[in-house]
């Protein structure tokens, strides 16, 4: 008789630590991007007049906000405020039509993306990113994340903070393939960042979940080519540019 009511009383105790465990698997994110302007500009040409005068119209830092809505097979990222401010440095505006879709299940993603004064639809498989998961945390927007790094055109590293907590393996722009929500990203090279600042537990429309998109079909290897092609005479702004284009 002991022995039942000490099993009985184990299974009472797991089912309801089992049952306190809530695993988010629909939502809605925002995101603030926070991007330093003068990461751009080359070193060597910092004193250059020309980018004097720049740095008296521009301001170094620039921020904007965008929204992930998510299920747990498929998440849309986009611009989720417009921006009227002029004070971007020319190319550095975000683009109101950009919109990246994350179907899950399939591991495909569907890309509108403005580069200057050409708009793709990139349609893909998603990246596979080799993360290094670690063991250093931090607290975004009341979530515990775990960091991860990887990294992306050989050189430029990506460090990322994803929560388990939200059960779905997507993140900001065409980044995932983490066992988790990527919260917090950050591209130390470029000096741009996108940390969650709110969480909303809500189910996501079917309107929204199914945005229209246009452009000129592409993958993520002719895209990259196109791009190397346009700007190889570019120099190190022109590496930039890709990189951030590759995001």
């Amino acid at each position: 008789m002991t022995r039942i009511i000490f099993s009985f009383i184990l299974c009472f105790f797991f089912s309801s630590v089992f049952s306190q465990v809530k695993f988010i698997s629909s939502g809605h994110i925002e995101y603030e991007k926070r991007m330093n302007q003068y990461s751009f500009y080359d070193k060597e040409d910092e004193e250059s007049v020309w980018i004097q005068e720049q740095k008296k119209i521009f301001p170094k830092m620039v921020t904007d906000i965008y929204s992930l809505d998510f299920t747990e097979n498929k998440t849309v990222f986009k611009l989720a405020k417009e921006n009227t401010d002029t004070k971007y440095v020319w190319g550095r505006k975000p683009s109101e039509t950009d919109v990246n879709i994350h179907d899950i299940r399939n591991n495909q993603v569907s890309i509108q993306r403005d580069v200057f004064e050409q708009t793709y639809l990139l349609k893909d498989s998603m990246q596979n990113y080799q993360w290094k998961i670690t063991n250093e945390t931090r607290i975004i927007a009341g979530f515990e994340c775990r960091k991860a790094v990887t990294k992306i055109c050989d050189s430029v590293y990506i460090v990322a903070f994803y929560t388990d907590e939200i059960a779905v393996s997507s993140g900001p722009e065409s980044f995932g393939g983490l066992p988790g929500m990527i919260l917090g990203l950050a591209v130390p090279r470029l000096q741009i960042t996108w940390f969650a600042t709110k969480v909303e537990l809500k189910e996501p429309s079917e309107a929204t979940l199914n945005p229209k998109q246009k452009g000129k079909n592409t993958t993520w290897q002719a895209y990259t080519k196109d791009l190397n092609k346009a700007m190889k005479d570019w120099g190190k702004y022109g590496a930039k540019v890709l990189w951030t284009s590759l995001l």
